[in-house]
């Protein structure tokens, strides 16, 4: 029975094995940025920050409410203290002393106390800010998914890429090793020179090596791919669109001409919320000079006894129960809180000036992405052009070459041209797409909107917990 186990677990466990081994992924660039964006280690974690934020709100907003403590406690007097009274109380000599022992052995406590804080300056100031944190928290994760995005396009666009090279370098090694045969029968038979089968090698390897080194530059860009969208860096994935349909899909000449919302770009929200943040901890510190108003009450009950009988029926407890106020009002600090609101203050300005750099450097931001996009487009175009040219010269260049009317090394020189103008080519196109997902991240397009329903259900927050946010229209479903 043991060994059909042993022999069971082995086969399960390698099926898993195997199962997972096996697990391949399929995407076009959509379906890319889509998973990315649920799965990816900095998106996942970004959404964690807006679970602790919404925690953090709860937690000092319980701080105001009623908070109830409950101590028991047990003393065993092993050696109880003695007091000295003048003997004189008995009838003894004066001068005297006569040793006394008071209370019981044995004694037990419990009590149980209710705090409320009534009123409390800091604690106002910090639910406002509380709710900015969180606010804070909201756009740090809308920033995370855009740079996600921005990320994964680039990804993708790399493999493509890589991909495309490793092809048109295949292809051309392959046109080369042809042209290298039929130029050595030639020079064997005595009707091409030597130099003419040299420099052809030359260029061969050449292509080798650049071959070589972009199937090298495939297999890393997968596996950055693979890590901008949280799997397993390993995993086979097929991409399904093609480098020169996203190209064409990315030239939007509206774009050029898209006016700024500088309000929705995330940046200026963040710069927003930071002196939001400086704000609420300079009123903080100023909160500190106002009176601390704060009520209890307690009910407890105490027992003695020498021995220990507190579990028995016949034990007498004996009840108790307080009510207080405590009024605490700062008076002189030496300084201290002046010179912590003056700080606060500093920092509130310096937010302040930071704010006003963040939106000139949005506006120009905005201008060089632009430019960028637009030398990519044209750059784009002219490569094409380029291609189709170096394409026509290196043919014409080989029938020449065919034909003894041209040189070895004018043909080299025609097929150098050629390799470096389909390089230029492809590396255009993958900086179309890359430009035009900078300039889409300026202008917050697409705006990327946090999923509440997810982050309630992974991390088990209450309805409540969200109900200010719901006031805003923000609890809903990002689909």
């Amino acid at each position: 029975m043991t060994k059909k186990l042993l022999i069971f677990s082995f086969i399960l466990s390698v099926t898993l094995g195997f199962s997972q081994q096996q697990k391949e992924y399929s995407f076009t660039l959509q379906e890319a940025i889509t998973f990315a964006l649920d799965s990816n280690y900095t998106s996942i974690n970004a959404r964690r920050d807006i679970a602790k934020a919404i925690k953090q709100k709860w937690e000092t907003t319980a701080s105001g409410l009623p908070q109830i403590d409950a101590n028991v406690s047990y003393n065993n007097n092993l050696k109880q203290p003695v007091t000295l009274l003048p003997a004189e109380i008995t009838g003894g000599e004066p001068g005297t002393f006569v040793p006394v022992t008071f209370g019981t052995k044995q004694n037990a406590n419990a009590v149980a106390t209710l705090n409320q804080l009534i009123f409390d300056g800091s604690y106002l100031v910090g639910l406002k800010a509380a709710k900015s944190f969180l606010r804070y928290s909201e756009n740090i994760n809308e920033k995370t998914r855009l740079e996600v995005r921005k990320g994964v396009i680039n990804a993708y666009s790399s493999v493509l890429l890589a991909q495309e090279l490793v092809d048109i370098f295949g292809k051309n090694k392959t046109n080369l090793e042809e042209n290298l045969n039929e130029t050595r029968k030639i020079f064997e038979n005595g009707l091409a020179e030597e130099e003419s089968v040299e420099q052809l090698e030359i260029t061969l390897l050449d292509i080798e090596t650049q071959l070589n080194n972009a199937r090298r530059s495939q297999a890393i860009a997968k596996r950055m791919f693979n890590l901008a969208l949280g799997i397993d860096v390993e995993a086979p994935v097929t991409l399904t669109d093609d480098l020169d349909e996203l190209a064409n899909q990315n030239i939007s000449l509206a774009l050029l001409d898209a006016a700024l919302n500088i309000e929705s770009n995330i940046d200026y929200k963040i710069a927003q919320n930071l002196i939001e943040q400086r704000y609420f901890e300079n009123r903080l510190e100023k909160s500190k000079a106002l009176p601390r108003l704060s009520a209890f009450v307690n009910y407890g009950t105490s027992a003695n006894s020498d021995d220990f009988t507190f579990f028995n029926g016949d034990q007498k407890w004996y009840q108790s129960s307080v009510f207080g106020v405590s009024l605490n009002i700062p008076i002189f600090s030496s300084g201290m809180r002046s010179a912590a609101s003056q700080r606060t203050k500093i920092a509130l300005d310096q937010a302040r000036t930071d704010f006003e750099q963040t939106q000139q450097q949005i506006k120009l931001d905005l201008t060089t992405a632009q430019s960028n996009y637009q030398f990519a487009i044209e750059n784009y175009e002219n490569s094409k052009k380029n291609l189709a040219l170096s394409e026509r010269i290196e043919n014409k260049n080989q029938i020449k070459f065919t034909e003894g009317l041209s040189s070895s090394f004018d043909l080299r020189q025609a097929q150098t041209q050629l390799y470096t103008a389909q390089q230029q080519y492809f590396q255009a196109m993958l900086e179309l797409i890359n430009e035009k997902a900078n300039l889409e991240t300026v202008l917050n397009i697409p705006q990327l909107r946090i999923n509440w329903e997810e982050i309630k259900g992974k991390y088990q927050l209450k309805v409540e917990e969200l109900r200010s946010l719901e006031l805003k229209g923000e609890l809903k479903s990002n689909k």
